[in-house]
């Protein structure tokens, strides 16, 4: 099933398993004219290294589960600070506040136009 995906809509299904979590701040920035890392980032954060542990294991999950897709890799979940999921061509960042306001990915990568903050439909 997860060749049936576009990266936007692998995107949006992360983005929807995140907010469902009650990750915060939640926005993906298309990045494909910038880099051939991926096409998407998606920057997410939570209240507590319990909350970005719980994130990025919930994601895990859920991803797995309904889209039988795991991520290529998955740093930093244990330590609950900053976890990063590499799904291809969808690279997500769920963030604690301190560390989401030191590395500032948002700025690194947007330019005006491709930041889009997710909302729930």
């Amino acid at each position: 099933m997860n060749n049936e995906l576009t990266s936007l809509q692998k995107t949006l299904n992360i983005c929807e398993i995140l907010s469902s979590k009650k990750a915060q701040n939640i926005v993906y920035i298309e990045v494909s004219e910038k880099t051939s890392l991926c096409d998407y980032f998606i920057i997410a954060g939570g209240r507590s290294t319990t909350q970005v542990k719980a994130l990025a294991e919930t994601l895990d999950e859920k991803m797995e589960k309904n889209f039988n897709l795991t991520p290529r890799r998955m740093e930093g979940a244990r330590e609950g600070r900053w976890a990063v999921l590499d799904y291809a061509d969808v690279i997500v960042h769920i963030f604690n506040d301190e560390e989401r306001d030191f590395y500032h990915l948002e700025r690194l990568w947007e330019d005006g136009k491709n930041l889009t903050k997710y909302e729930d439909s």
